[in-house]
């Protein structure tokens, strides 16, 4: 095996590994609206449950697809997709993205809150809006496109209206991030205009472009926005995902070499201007065509948005839901995912992806979701640090003990000292290690559990009787930098006698 080709299959031990939760017109989750919350519950934890066993360590979370909400301190009215009517709360009350960021967490992956930010109606059923929806408080914010109300971007009141709803959720709840999806201007609609010229004529002054000015616009809150979330929060991440082409090469020379619908000209979203600026801390645009193709070819794109980047992070969105489509044939067949995974890893300036939806990867088409579990997520993976938000890694756990039981074996440590910059500890790695092997934390084979909690204990129940091993923790913070690693010890499992039973149990 050429050194190449062994670096594209080798497993990192970081990498961003996510899928797409979407909530809208119950895509993802829930299956249906209006189910009862013990239903939603297991629908959920079953969803991350597949997640977690094929590698998965990141979900991005769709929780306000339409200026309505899937979590309590909101100041929109309840989803219709998750209760089956606009401003109807889930029986028993409960808080979705509360207990889905703890379900997450427990699993040790980290949970992003998606957001819509102009989409007000996914439709032109208004008359079923909840009198509390925005459009009913201020219909002078929207204008109509496409059979659906969009917030007007040029609103100086619009910006400061969606910076509120997304600080909602910064201040009170425990995500890892803020993300945000492709639907800026809207996608073009044969015959129709958008109505924001009065809006232009008020506010334009300085702009002698339409187009200019609505793509200063949806700059300016991408700016404000990343400023107020790191204002509020300065170790949570902020990242966009938009449309793969931000300008074809004939469009423009700093363009891809591509044939395609783009972001800037289209969308009036400055995409690269974004991460060019560091107003985002990653990027994650939609390539959801294949290797070598003609129009919009997969790796030209890789290739082009590595370039782009300026030291922040790159994630790919990737698109199993392809194969189950069937419109494009290269994604009928079995390598073409695996393919790209096995490119961007060979690209240093690509740091992972994001997989769209859920339902394509818990469906495994043509088997690629056992590839990701047995193959390319084989072992587990801590996302990759952003160094610009957090550069200090926490102290090493001390006094690191092991004892053997008939169930396992027993692990306990205590608390580290305070970081350099006085961070608390968020949580911990586990490595265990063949008696003679060499001790080697920045190998992910060895990994055994990564912890989101700052329990200092954990009991190893997938030993060998007999068999003796070698453990070390380390500790990590809220940005997942790493510590040194702790003492090892070395202990003899004395229980146990179906270790690869009880291994399949704990996946």
């Amino acid at each position: 095996m050429n050194a190449s080709l062994a670096q594209q299959l080798k497993s990192p031990k970081r990498e961003f590994r996510g899928v797409w939760v979407a909530s809208v017109e119950n895509i993802d989750w829930p299956t249906k609206p209006g189910e009862s919350t013990d239903q939603q519950k297991k629908e959920l934890t079953d969803l991350l449950d597949a997640h977690h066993a094929a590698g998965i360590n990141a979900i991005m979370l769709q929780i306000r697809p339409a200026a309505d909400a899937f979590y309590a301190k909101s100041r929109e009215p309840w989803s219709k997709w998750l209760t089956g009517k606009q401003g109807i709360a889930p029986y028993p009350l409960y808080d979705p993205l509360e207990f889905a960021i703890q379900e997450a967490h427990k699993r040790g992956m980290e949970l992003h809150a998606w957001f819509n930010p102009y989409r007000a109606t996914k439709d032109a059923d208004y008359a079923n809006l909840s009198p509390h929806h925005i459009t009913n408080i201020h219909p002078e914010w929207f204008f109509e496109y496409g059979g659906q109300k969009l917030f007007n971007p040029g609103l100086p009141e619009v910006q400061e209206y969606i910076i509120r709803v997304v600080l909602d959720v910064v201040d009170n709840y425990d995500v890892d991030g803020i993300h945000m999806d492709d639907y800026f201007y809207p996608y073009h609609v044969a015959g129709q205009q958008l109505n924001d010229q009065l809006t232009y004529a008020k506010y334009g002054s300085g702009f002698s472009n339409i187009k200019d000015w609505r793509r200063d616009n949806v700059n300016r809150l991408v700016k404000a926005l990343g400023d107020s979330i790191h204002a509020h929060n300065p170790r949570l991440k902020f990242g966009m995902s938009p449309f793969s082409i931000w300008a074809n090469k004939y469009q423009n020379p700093e363009g891809s070499d591509t044939h395609g619908g783009d972001s800037y000209y289209e969308l009036f979203a400055d995409s690269r201007k974004w991460v060019q600026e560091g107003w985002v801390d990653y990027i994650n645009p939609q390539l959801y065509r294949p290797l070598n193709d003609k129009l919009v070819a997969f790796n030209v794109m890789i290739d082009w948005w590595a370039n782009q980047v300026n030291n922040r992070h790159l994630y790919i969105g990737q698109a199993p839901y392809r194969i189950i489509e069937n419109k494009l044939p290269a994604f009928r067949q079995p390598a073409e995912l695996p393919n790209e995974i096995k490119y961007l890893r060979n690209n240093p300036r690509v740091q992972g992806s994001v997989y769209f939806s859920s339902k394509s990867l818990t469906a495994n088409p043509l088997g690629f979701t056992d590839s990701l579990k047995n193959n390319y997520y084989h072992y587990p993976a801590l996302p990759p640090v952003m160094l610009w938000l957090d550069s200090v890694a926490p102290m090493p756990p001390v006094g690191l003990t092991a004892s053997a039981e008939p169930s396992g074996i027993n692990l306990k440590w205590q608390q580290p000292a305070m970081a350099r910059d006085s961070e608390a500890v968020y949580g911990y790695v586990i490595y265990r290690f063949d008696e003679n092997a060499r001790i080697n934390t920045d190998d992910p084979q060895y990994i055994l559990s990564i912890q989101y909690d700052a329990a200092i204990e954990y009991k190893d129940k997938t030993v060998q009787k007999g068999k003796s091993y070698i453990y070390v923790v380390t500790a990590i913070d809220r940005l997942k930098n790493e510590s040194d690693r702790s003492n090892p010890v070395l202990v003899k499992a004395t229980g146990i006698d179906k270790p690869n039973e009880l291994m399949n149990q704990a996946q």
